[in-house]
């Protein structure tokens, strides 16, 4: 009997079943990129579309299908391919439950440009969220981050600590809706899981948050996935020095998701 091929090494399997392995078998491709999910491309950079459910780089060599690698093989189908590896840079990453806009570089100079634009917190990042609960007013979260607030899971000190970093997310309400608030969030920082960290902490965890839980809604709405999307991003090139910008709108989930709620809203008055 024909059995499943599997090639993550996180495949469940069950009691009773018999695994073969195949040493001689060739490493998996990344899947296709569309053309559609490369928003601009030049010489010196490439900004994608990622979808949710990708990372953005390899966490480890088991990783194969990332959105860099399929960026390469995005690259590697065009007519102006030269052969051999395309230079790709990785100045900034995204969550793996996390869609929306990231930035490559193809060259050095755009590389140590965006690098430091980055660095200096200039470059300009908006988030589209769905959070649990009312979130009425605009408000800005200034705090720092540490790798381990004391259970193994990132969090917030009041006050600067030895290793902590300064993480600051403006948030504002775009759509009241029943037990959840679309909201906008700009990054004056990118710290890691920044936006899901200050939310699920001020008692509004992101609806499909797995991993930051801290007390909020008494019953936040499902999701399929992390509700979070990369929504706007913004610098300047480093070749023309002029400063660019693209917009995504939300992907198909995360509409379906505001549709249900929408259904259970309230008529204005």
């Amino acid at each position: 009997m024909a059995g499943a091929l599997a090639t993550q090494d996180t495949a469940l399997v069950e009691t009773g079943q018999a695994i073969a392995i195949d040493e001689r078998a060739r490493r998996p491709r990344p899947n296709a990129l569309s053309d559609d999910q490369i928003v601009y491309v030049d010489a010196h950079l490439v900004v994608a579309l990622k979808p949710a459910g990708i990372s953005t780089v390899a966490y480890d060599e088991t990783e194969v299908d990332t959105l860099d690698a399929r960026v390469r093989a995005w690259l590697e189908r065009q007519p102006s391919a030269k052969g051999g590896r395309p230079n790709l840079g990785v100045v900034h990453r995204i969550d793996k439950d996390t869609s929306g806009l990231v930035v490559f570089t193809r060259t050095w100079l755009a590389k140590t440009s965006l690098s430091g634009q980055f660095r200096r917190h200039t470059v300009l990042r908006k988030y589209l969220a769905i959070a649990g609960g009312a979130i009425r007013s605009t408000r800005t979260f200034h705090t720092w981050l540490v790798v381990d607030r004391g259970d193994g899971l990132r969090g917030s000190a009041r006050k600067t600590v030895a290793g902590a970093r300064e993480a600051i997310t403006h948030v504002e309400p775009v759509e009241l809706l029943p037990g959840a608030t679309l909201v906008a969030c700009r990054l004056r920082t990118g710290r890691t899981h920044q936006i899901r960290i200050h939310l699920s902490e001020a008692g509004h965890p992101l609806l499909g948050e797995r991993v930051y839980i801290r007390k909020g809604p008494a019953v936040v709405p499902p999701a399929p996935r992390l509700m979070l999307h990369a929504a706007e991003l913004g610098f300047t090139h480093p070749v023309t020095e002029r400063s660019v910008r693209w917009e995504a709108p939300l992907p198909s989930d995360m509409q379906a998701v505001l549709r249900v709620l929408r259904v259970h809203k309230p008529p204005e008055r």
